[in-house]
């Protein structure tokens, strides 16, 4: 049996954050990891995705330049991107692992299970700890439809040595859709399939479906409201059928329907650890029903986006919690989320709808970017902020996003919200001219 102050069960960011904050006071820490050492951002997630996402970007701004000063549009080369995002990637896992050996922190490789008696078994050896830290993360979510054995999911699509002359998207979130833009921009015919109306639900309505006709004048077939029953073989490609009877062959089908908490070889049960269908419940302090375990970023049922900063800002408030003792619990600063893509679609703060909500307190500016000089000078035609204002305050407290800037505009946004600014504030701000930054000064 091997001992330590704190076991971490998951080596990506959050986990990382954790155990190297935790290593740092002093600790005995062992970090323990099934799959790829460094988690999924930076092998099959957010890292590798932008990397494919830097070349869609730059020919969306060479589309919209056609006849503004540039004539052709440069052309994806999917094999040379692939080696691209590959160059990047392959190097993870070994660099994450010997970063931590490095540090001298203990390292298991292997799946992680609970015993009875509060120790961990990983492949043959056992650990115990004084506490726990479970930050394993979400896996993509297979549906279950006839054929789901044929249903590949993001993992395979950024890895593709060839990508598909036609491809269907099982699900129009994060996932689908900004796969579906990566796909389309490299000469794949897309079909993006949701069950609703109402994709990306957590975002602004209007900009959605701004999104998504932008998306259709790029060719992609999105069908809302279609409900995919089952996928099966058809030669050398698959046949797609809908609820409604709809059918069509298409080169592979990918499931981008959610993800799932990543528990069930955990046994949590053993240790009275409470799960739901979205995760492990934790409280304040991010500590489980097991006052001995905690659980951070993704597998963790909580409001907050699950996404890679949130998960290492969690990692390092549990580093204080556990060297302290007598932290307060967690407080989540205003988080932006970002939909990639040749649009970008951004988030943060009070959205417009909880300000419509509450019209007392808020005030929604919708405003037409397209004639503001830097959306001019890149020639975006579509491009479109909703402010949300604080009446009593005239603080900027929430802002949703489409352009191609968008990414940019919302971490200014971010900056002025958190300082608690308002318009007027940011007219009296000198930044450099003519910039996305200086264009803030427009909203007073």
């Amino acid at each position: 049996m091997q001992e330590f102050d704190v076991v971490v069960i998951g080596g990506g960011p959050g986990g990382l954050a954790a155990a190297y904050g935790l290593h740092a006071q002093g600790m005995s820490v062992a970090v323990v990891e099934k799959d790829l050492w460094g988690g999924t951002c930076p092998n099959r997630g957010c890292d590798p995705k932008k990397i494919l996402m830097a070349a869609v970007e730059t020919q969306g701004r060479a589309e919209a330049l056609q006849g503004h000063g540039l004539t052709s549009v440069p052309q994806i080369d999917w094999s040379a991107l692939m080696a691209a995002k590959r160059a990047y990637t392959e190097k993870i896992p070994a660099g994450t692992q010997g970063g931590l050996e490095a540090a001298k922190m203990a390292t298991f490789h292997g799946t992680a299970s609970f015993n009875t008696d509060g120790t961990l078994t990983v492949g043959e050896e056992q650990l115990n700890a004084a506490n726990w830290i479970i930050a394993t993360g979400q896996a993509p979510r297979i549906p279950q439809i006839t054929g789901a054995e044929w249903l590949s999911t993001s993992n395979e699509f950024l890895d593709l040595d060839t990508l598909p002359a036609d491809i269907t998207l099982m699900g129009a979130g994060y996932v689908g859709v900004e796969l579906a833009a990566i796909a389309s921009a490299a000469g794949s015919r897309v079909h993006l399939v949701h069950h609703s109306d109402r994709p990306l639900r957590a975002f602004d309505g209007d900009l959605v479906a701004d999104l998504l006709d932008r998306l259709r004048a790029d060719g992609v077939d999105v069908q809302l409201n279609t409900e995919m029953t089952a996928v099966a073989p058809a030669d050398d490609q698959f046949k797609v059928t809908t609820a409604a009877g709809k059918s069509w062959t298409t080169g592979m089908v990918f499931a981008t329907a959610g993800r799932r908490p990543v528990v069930a070889d955990l046994h949590l049960d053993r240790v009275n650890v409470a799960t739901t269908a979205h995760g492990i419940t934790v409280n304040g302090r991010l500590q489980t029903t097991n006052p001995h375990v905690f659980a951070i970023g993704d597998v963790v049922d909580r409001p907050q986006p699950k996404l890679t900063p949130v998960a290492g800002f969690e990692g390092r408030y549990l580093t204080k919690t556990l060297t302290t003792g007598d932290s307060p619990d967690i407080v989540y600063p205003v988080i932006p989320s970002v939909v990639y893509g040749k649009s970008q679609l951004a988030q943060l703060g009070v959205t417009p709808a909880q300000a419509t909500q509450a019209p007392d307190k808020y005030q929604v500016n919708d405003l037409d970017l397209t004639h503001w000089y830097s959306y001019q000078r890149i020639q975006d035609p579509h491009a479109r902020i909703k402010v949300v204002v604080a009446k009593e305050t005239g603080h900027i407290v929430g802002a949703a996003v489409l352009s191609t800037e968008a990414e940019q505009v919302i971490n200014y946004l971010d900056f002025v919200i958190a300082n608690h600014m308002s318009s007027a504030d940011i007219s009296q701000t000198i930044t450099a001219y003519p910039t996305l930054a200086s264009d803030l000064t427009y909203f007073n």
